[in-house]
C-alpha cells in the first residue's frame, strides 16, 4: 500500500512540475470579436484555447493543438526578439444571440495559421487566421433545420493577439 501511495504520490509531483515547466501565454486576440486567448507550451509546440465574443453575435470556444515552426522553416532574424509561424487543428462550439426566438449554434473542426514575434520581455504579438468549418443548427417557431458554418470562415478568425508570457 505505501509504495502504491508512493509511486501516486511521484506521479503527481512530476506531472505537476511538467505542467509548470512549460511556457505559458495569456492575453487577447482582437478582430471580428474579442477572446481571451491561453496558450500551453507542450515541447515545441502548444496547446491554444480561445473563449470570446464571436463576430460580436455570441459565444465561441476554441482548442487547436498547433505546430510551431513546422516543416523545420524558421524565420530568420538577428534582433533580440523571435519569430515563429505556426499551424494546426483542433476543434471550435459557439452559440449565436437569438435575435428572434431562434436557438443558433455551430460546431466545426477548426484551422489555425499564424505568425507570432516573442518580446525579448514577456510579451508576444500574433497575427493568424482560424476558420471554423462544419455545421451550424437554428431552430424558430418549432422548426429545425440545419446549414453550413459560413460565418466560420471570418467571424472570429482572423485576429491579432497580444499575449503575457509566464
Amino acid at each position: 500500500m505505501k509504495k502504491k501511495l508512493l509511486l501516486l504520490v511521484t506521479f503527481v509531483v512530476a506531472s505537476i512540475a511538467a505542467a509548470y515547466a512549460q511556457p505559458r501565454a495569456i492575453g487577447i486576440r482582437q478582430g471580428y470579436g474579442t477572446e481571451v486567448s491561453y496558450e500551453h507550451g507542450l515541447g515545441n509546440n502548444m496547446l491554444s484555447i480561445d473563449f470570446g465574443i464571436v463576430g460580436y453575435a455570441g459565444l465561441e470556444a476554441a482548442v487547436t493543438y498547433d505546430w510551431i515552426d513546422p516543416f523545420g522553416a524558421t524565420v530568420p532574424w538577428s534582433h533580440k526578439g523571435e519569430w515563429h509561424w505556426y499551424m494546426g487543428v483542433g476543434g471550435a462550439v459557439a452559440w449565436y444571440w437569438p435575435t428572434l426566438p431562434a436557438l443558433n449554434m455551430s460546431v466545426g473542426a477548426a484551422g489555425r495559421f499564424g505568425i507570432e514575434y516573442d518580446f525579448w520581455f514577456p510579451l508576444q504579438l500574433s497575427f493568424d487566421w482560424r476558420p471554423v468549418i462544419g455545421p451550424a443548427f437554428y431552430a424558430y417557431g418549432g422548426e429545425g433545420g440545419a446549414g453550413f458554418n459560413t460565418g466560420g470562415l471570418y467571424a472570429g478568425a482572423i485576429c491579432l493577439g497580444v499575449r503575457y508570457k509566464f
